[in-house]
């Protein structure tokens, strides 16, 4: 790896284009390898994860309407959209494609200084890879592009905090999806450049997305940036240019945005031509819920079995959460939402209240997509009273452990204490979650596939599963004409939806 130290730049201070983190994000973009065997294996297991997660979510109201308007867009040749036997314009199916696979919160992450979902980059990178197939590109292609996507949005996330100053986390992905199609179509790093530099200065928004009452926008904002980077791509391939330069600037990104004209970042990258490893320290979800949340589910899960008086309100006094910063300040008390209290809150909001899933997992030793978050479920009595009873604090250690580079000792849990009514307490603490690496059910591939079959049973046919398993396991030795096979259709699943009205 190699250290860059990213500030700001006065007007009449030069810069070269090859001396701004834009062009070098370009020049990693273009100089990447094919990916190595392990990478690769894990390239393919995120596209399972995709799709598996979207499968689930073909009937929820943001993902049909996300469909309904693609569906609008026909092209040829064109990309394929998710649940349908349609090709529309690429643009277009990384948009539905997109929100079908953030819709329910249920695949990959990483944390770190910033946060992300790195499969967020996938959806664009197979609809432009579709309809650009004729160019020669292969499944080899797509996944040396994915490798490179998610290498830049993970740098970036280990290097730059958004969520300090309230920037949501997509401006980072508009720049490493950009990366990622610039890798895909063998583009020249300065048209990458000028794209990336178009695509990050579109993407940039405040995190309100993800703050109080938490709506629909959570699914699309991530869509929306694949969506704008494929157009990016295509204006600056027909020669337009780019804010520049757009991070370092003196009304640039960091300078306006983020730590301000005297800051000073370093940004560690791949040097030119070398391996792009970092979608290895990113991990996928067990649960469908905010990342932070699943190693305390499979806490919950065990101290149901355990400590069967924690699922009754009369019984617990209070439960407190010792944890990270950023799983307090996002998903817990520290948040000061009042909504993440709110048994008639969003889903989006529940997914993002630790109090509420650990109150559930408790009472229920499981976690389901949709069960778990049925208003009946949320609602219940004794749910409400015992879910009013946690609460979550930082501990510096946690926060410590969360933030370090040390892969054993990088934590995303913390020490629940309980304490009961009759003065006894209960203290137990988890570090990662089951599914993670270092956790007690590690997922490999079986459990990716396990994963697709069981959230495509019963809205994908048998044959259909069967089929898609097969090809997103040949990645790598797929032909161009066989990249639009890594959809899926969906016929009975959809049939007598009603179709959503806009203007379109």
């Amino acid at each position: 790896m190699t250290t860059y130290a990213l500030r700001t730049y006065r007007s009449d201070e030069p810069l070269a284009h090859e001396d701004q983190l834009a062009f070098r994000l370009a020049r990693l973009a273009a100089s990447a390898p094919a990916p190595e065997a392990d990478v690769l294996d894990m390239v393919i297991n995120r596209v399972i994860d995709n799709a598996a997660v979207a499968a689930a979510s073909l009937t929820r109201a943001p993902v049909v309407a996300a469909r309904d308007m693609a569906l609008r867009h026909p092209h040829a040749p064109g990309a394929s959209v998710l649940g349908v036997d349609a090709r529309v314009s690429p643009e277009w199916a990384a948009w539905a494609n997109g929100v079908a696979v953030r819709e329910l919160d249920f695949h990959d992450t990483f944390l770190a200084a910033e946060y992300a979902h790195p499969g967020d980059n996938i959806p664009a990178i197979l609809a432009l890879a579709q309809h650009a197939h004729g160019r020669g590109l292969t499944g080899a292609d797509v996944a040396r592009a994915i490798a490179v996507s998610y290498e830049v949005q993970i740098d970036l996330c280990r290097s730059v905090s958004l969520h300090r100053h309230h920037i949501d986390h997509v401006a980072h992905l508009g720049p490493s999806i950009t990366a990622g199609l610039g890798a895909l179509l063998g583009l020249a790093p300065e048209v990458t450049f000028h794209a990336i530099g178009q695509a990050l200065h579109t993407t940039t928004a405040t995190r309100q997305s993800r703050k109080g009452e938490i709506s629909t926008w959570k699914a699309y904002a991530p869509a929306f940036a694949g969506k704008v980077a494929i157009e990016a791509v295509d204006r600056a391939m027909r020669g337009q240019t780019s804010p520049t330069p757009i991070y370092e600037g003196d009304n640039g990104v960091i300078a306006v945005l983020l730590d301000g004209p005297s800051a000073v970042y370093e940004v560690n990258l791949p040097e030119p031509g070398a391996p792009t490893r970092a979608i290895l320290d990113s991990f996928t979800k067990a649960y469908s819920a905010e990342y932070q949340a699943q190693a305390w589910i499979d806490l919950a899960r065990r101290l149901h079995v355990e400590h069967p008086e924690l699922r009754d309100p009369a019984i617990v006094e209070e439960i407190v959460l010792h944890t990270s910063h950023h799983t307090h300040v996002v998903i817990g008390s520290g948040a000061n939402d009042p909504q993440k209290s709110d048994p008639h809150a969003s889903r989006e909001t529940l997914d993002h209240s630790i109090p509420y899933i650990l109150a559930v997992a408790l009472q229920d030793g499981t976690w389901h997509h949709e069960r778990s978050y049925a208003r009946s479920r949320a609602t219940r009595p004794d749910t409400v009273a015992l879910w009013h009873k946690v609460r979550t604090v930082e501990d510096p250690e946690w926060s410590r452990r969360y933030l370090s580079l040390d892969p054993a000792e990088k934590a995303f849990g913390g020490r629940l204490e309980a304490r009961l009514v009759d003065g006894s307490t209960v203290v137990a603490e988890i570090a990662v979650p089951d599914a993670h690496p270092l956790g007690a059910a590690p997922f490999a591939r079986a459990q990716y596939v396990e994963k697709f079959r069981e959230l495509a049973s019963g809205v994908l046919d048998q044959p259909e599963i069967e089929r898609f398993l097969d090809v997103a396991q040949r990645l790598d030795s797929l032909r161009g004409d066989e990249l639009f096979e890594l959809s899926f259709v969906a016929p009975g699943a959809l049939e007598g939806l009603a179709p959503t009205r806009g203007i379109i």
